[in-house]
């Protein structure tokens, strides 16, 4: 009778002898290749094909490249700060210190049981006190240098994590954790000021190795335009409004302006016969998220009673409110030419007030307009001297021409709005900064970082607007580090990006006790080759690593501005592969089953497969056949059978692919693998 084959022995055997005998090693010699995954958050008791989806396909690149001579760089940390890990305890009734650590140590044995090829000697955790001691830096580094103020202002606002959000936290007008629909609430709130680098963040994609889409999403999120700003005074006060315009060619044609309801001088500019509809408008769009405000296609507004002044042919332009103004774009208030504009000549024909086109094709005005004239370019008229101008060219001499008339001026603006960086939270690193009555806000002191996050016992978050910090007075309560009178400690903390946003810089040099990284490291070992993840961030982490990376280079700690020079984005299961995902994955995957390397070989097949065929549209039964038959692989035994499979689709769909000898690939696999042949 045949002995059963014991996986458990087996497969302990040979983690054992891959610990002992190490192939990625660095003896100094080799080239370095640095290829990284996006850690994750430790906010479950496991992992999930989410996970597998990028751990594999850096798995195979990684030894990969050891096979061409590499010394690779291939570590995992833990992003185990922020909303996903908070709200994970919530939900389990424990504190978020005890279920972190328990579930980064599950994962983290997970993860050792199939092998992967992880440096786990260059681990980091974001909750790390020693970690976060140079998250705080960095923010001490910031607010020195101006770039972190802060500012009362409308925020995203999630009622169900009862904390501030970022707009690239808002999805959809949900938030992007829960789902729970956001509102608006007015705080307090600290603020990166990551529109300071938005020509840098825009201009230098141009020298990425990365996916069109990535760099597309980012370009439309930053949002550059160029164009003017123009003040109207408000008749009868010593006031101006300021309207931001791409189009100040067609400042002839402003017959009314809208303002946000946020907006500063909204309350003050309603009259005694407006002032209740004025309120009651400013509170319903209030609560209302930035995304319903602007998909609703029946607009409305209220008029305050007040007027401007068209600074260019002195005409009065009455001032309304409508909510498909957001308060943070621009100036909060737009100049509105329904002529040439849809949104403004629905508004304008709702509410019956003047259309007057002053761009015509060939000159000839239309009568009776029946839609907005959105042509690029025409013919100015009903323009005063500018009638008869080409209006592409008047586009682009109309700031100066206002700025020497002195009601105006040029200007450069972005649809990136600067990060709202505070969380009303408690699992999160402090912010360091003290409020002192005198000197105001005050950095702690850089030889005191860091900064402990206290242990509490009641840690949920309170709705009210404070963090659960607020509540201990013997942690709040301090001396002000400039003159050292009483003061107050600041109780918001960070959110879940700031260590992710330079995490990766600190996995080569992650026991230094003196500085972020040391230069030799650095110049050594960085910046990241090959970054691994899923395009989801491309909003969120990317923008925001290469904006840490920049301020970090402006700085001296690195002689690099960007951090990822090639990035993969793993995509989606792709259509055609679903039924067999069914027979590979089930929810129970990343349990504790019989078999685990045998269940993420059948994983990984399916995963990088996926991406493969979603990138060039090869059907995944081909890829299969083309494995299975070529090189009779036996895909039932090892996870690194698995990879020379793999690496070999890799040559199918690009010819181009180089490969090692297969004398290379058997030597390596058989000191490293169990597997049974090739």
């Amino acid at each position: 009778m045949a002995t059963a084959y014991n996986h458990k022995v087996v497969e302990k055997k040979w983690r054992g002898n891959w610990e002992a005998r190490p192939i990625n090693v660095n003896d100094g010699k080799k080239p370095k290749y640095y290829c990284l995954d996006m850690f994750p958050y430790p906010s479950g008791s496991g992992l999930h094909v989410g996970h597998w989806r990028g751990y594999v396909i850096s798995d195979v690149w990684s030894r990969y490249k050891m096979l061409h001579g590499y010394y690779v760089i291939h570590p995992m940390g833990w992003d185990a700060f922020g909303l996903p890990a908070e709200n994970y305890a919530i939900k389990m009734g424990v504190h978020p210190a005890k279920s972190t650590a328990e579930n980064v140590a599950n994962i983290k044995r997970q993860i050792q049981e199939i092998s992967a090829v992880y440096d786990w000697d260059m681990e980091v955790n974001t909750t790390d006190p020693e970690f976060y001691k140079w998250t705080q830096w960095i923010f001490v580094k910031m607010f020195k240098a101006g770039l972190a103020y802060e500012k009362e202002m409308p925020i995203n606002w999630c009622p169900s994590c009862k904390t501030g959000l970022s707009n690239e936290e808002v999805v959809n007008g949900c938030c992007e954790r829960c789902g729970e629909e956001v509102t608006k609430k007015n705080l307090k709130q600290w603020m990166l000021k990551i529109t300071e680098y938005g020509d840098r963040l825009l201009d230098d994609l141009d020298k990425l190795d990365w996916p069109e889409k990535v760099k597309k999403m980012q370009s439309d999120w930053i949002g550059r335009s160029y164009g003017a700003e123009v003040d109207f005074k408000v008749e009868g006060k010593d006031e101006a409004i300021t309207v931001y315009t791409t189009r100040p060619d067609t400042l002839h044609g402003a017959t009314f302006m809208v303002l946000a309801p946020e907006h500063a001088m909204a309350k003050s500019l309603a009259t005694d016969e407006t002032r209740q509809a004025v309120e009651d408008y400013i509170y319903r769009a209030s609560t209302r998220s930035n995304v319903d405000r602007m998909a609703d296609k029946d607009k409305t507004g209220v008029f305050t009673g007040s007027y401007a002044i068209n600074p260019l042919n002195g005409k009065q332009v009455p001032i309304w409110l409508s909510d498909y103004v957001l308060a943070d774009y621009g100036t909060g208030a737009i100049m509105c030419v329904p002529a040439h504009d849809d949104r403004d000549f629905e508004f304008a024909t709702k509410f019956n007030i003047p259309i007057i086109q002053v761009i015509a094709k060939d000159g000839v005005e239309i009568e009776n307009m029946t839609e907005a004239y959105t042509e690029a370019s025409g013919t100015m008229i009903n323009s005063g001297e500018w009638n008869g101008m080409e209006s592409s060219v008047l586009k682009k001499e109309a700031p100066e021409m206002i700025e020497k008339m002195g009601f105006g001026r040029k200007k450069k603006n972005y649809k990136l709005r600067d990060w709202v960086f505070s969380r009303q939270r408690y699992w999160g690193e402090p912010i360091p900064i003290v409020h002192c009555p005198d000197c105001g806000c005050v950095p702690v002191p850089e030889e005191q970082l860091p900064l402990l996050l206290p242990e509490v016992e009641k840690y949920e978050p309170t709705g009210t607007g404070e963090s659960p910090l607020a509540g201990i007075e013997e942690w709040v309560n301090t001396t002000c580090p400039c003159c050292g009178k009483p003061s107050k400690r600041e109780t918001n903390t960070m959110p879940q990006w700031a260590g992710s946003s330079w995490y990766f810089l600190r996995y080569v040099d992650s026991k230094n006790s003196d500085e972020l990284v040391s230069r030799e490291k650095a110049e050594k070992y960085l910046p990241v080759d090959m970054y691994i993840g899923g395009v989801e961030h491309a909003v969120l982490h990317l923008l925001y690593s290469r904006f840490y990376t920049k301020f970090l280079h402006d700085i001296g700690v690195v002689d690099f501005d960007e951090p990822f020079t090639k990035l993969f984005c793993s995509v989606c299961c792709v259509e055609i592969s679903r039924e067999k995902m069914t027979h590979y994955v089930n929810n129970n995957y990343v349990s504790d089953s019989s078999h685990p390397i045998v269940r993420f070989q059948k994983v990984s097949f399916y995963i990088l497969f996926s991406n493969i065929t979603e990138r060039n549209r090869i059907p995944f039964d081909s890829i299969v056949m083309y494995v299975t038959n070529a090189y009779h692989l036996d895909f039932t035994i090892t996870f690194c059978g698995c990879i020379v499979a793999i690496l070999y689709a890799l040559r199918y769909v690009s010819p181009s692919f180089p490969l090692p000898t297969f004398r290379d690939f058997k030597r390596n696999l058989i000191i490293n693998t169990t597997l049974n042949s090739v």
